[in-house]
């Protein structure tokens, strides 16, 4: 519970402080449940990260922060330290001069989203599905009050956690994680944004993640979701067979007009496509911090508008609801 304590205390003074009628007890839970067997080391990783002044912080297309001197010896331990997280999936981040080359370059698609969102001033604002936090840093770089971003993968927590440690004081008081998932959360209708990416097309019961998103948001928030589709109409639904581009947990992919519907049996509001783009080998590559196969290994070899397996190349919108 420790690990969280700043968290805990950073939910009872937001207007989120209902939670707290349900998450301690899930978090003391999930301390006694059976962990990761690699969770102990990556927590000892970012703990013996050293302690380094953020004299220059930015949040743009690379999340960085550096002081105005760091010895080499610090540069060299904090990329060891650093590499045993490995792989690096959502970023890019540099760190006092050590560049994390993750899988995605993240801030592709926050590209194609920021547009479209506007000022997140004073928003209460959670990711599900948040990953290492990357796109948390970019909320706060919109303006969010606080950031709360949820993902069951403790990785993922212990790389956020890094990220984190590097950070001015200000800005670790408005970040937050929790390793849990959406199914998780009780109907909070407490936040002014809530963002979902690359969520959807792994979940079982799509019909029931978008309730479970719309159960979290304000009367008037808003949902962003960006999720793989494919082309066709209202009635077209891929349910690949067992690996979609190489991918063992991908249950649905909608077509956008198939995609918009749902939200409106959902309940949502005005929902609206704002960008749609078939994802390229620049964006998604193994790199010295993934060095597993990447999206180059799933298309087809002979034409790479195909997945491995003969479905439609990753395609990703982007659509925006209101509750």
């Amino acid at each position: 519970m420790n690990l969280f304590k700043d968290d805990l205390i950073a939910v009872a003074q937001s207007p989120l402080h209902h939670w707290l009628n349900q998450l301690p007890a899930q978090l003391q839970h999930w301390n006694q449940a059976r962990q990761h067997g690699e969770l102990r080391k990556w927590l000892k990783c970012v703990e013996q990260l050293p302690a380094l002044p953020a004299e220059e912080v930015s949040l743009g297309d690379t999340v960085t922060v550096r002081a105005t001197k760091v010895e080499e010896g610090q540069q060299n331990r904090i990329r060891g330290l650093l590499q045993q997280l490995t792989p690096w999936r959502k970023g890019p981040f540099e760190l006092h001069g050590v560049n994390i080359d993750t899988e995605w370059r993240s801030d592709y698609k926050w590209q194609r989203v920021a547009p479209h969102i506007g000022d997140l001033s004073g928003q209460q604002v959670l990711d599900v599905g948040c990953g290492s936090g990357y796109h948390l840093w970019r909320m706060l770089e919109s303006g969010a009050e606080q950031v709360w971003g949820v993902d069951p993968g403790q990785l993922f927590m212990a790389q956020f956690l890094a990220i984190r440690h590097f950070m001015p004081t200000a800005l670790q008081a408005r970040a937050h994680w929790f390793p849990l998932g959406v199914e998780d959360l009780p109907e909070l209708q407490a936040f002014d944004t809530v963002f979902s990416m690359g969520v959807l097309y792994h979940r079982r019961s799509p019909i029931d993640f978008l309730t479970q998103l719309k159960a979290q948001l304000s009367k008037d928030g808003r949902l962003v979701l960006e999720t793989l589709v494919v082309e066709g109409d209202v009635d077209t639904v891929l349910v690949p067979g067992q690996t979609y581009a190489k991918m063992r947990n991908v249950w649905f992919i909608p077509s956008t007009l198939a995609l918009l519907h749902w939200l409106e049996r959902c309940g949502f509001k005005q929902a609206k496509v704002v960008d749609e783009s078939v994802t390229e080998v620049t964006e998604q590559r193994a790199t010295d911090w993934m060095t597993g196969q990447s999206l180059s290994d799933f298309l087809d070899p002979n034409d790479a508008s195909k997945t491995i397996e003969g479905y439609p190349a990753p395609r990703r919108a982007v659509i925006i609801a209101q509750a």
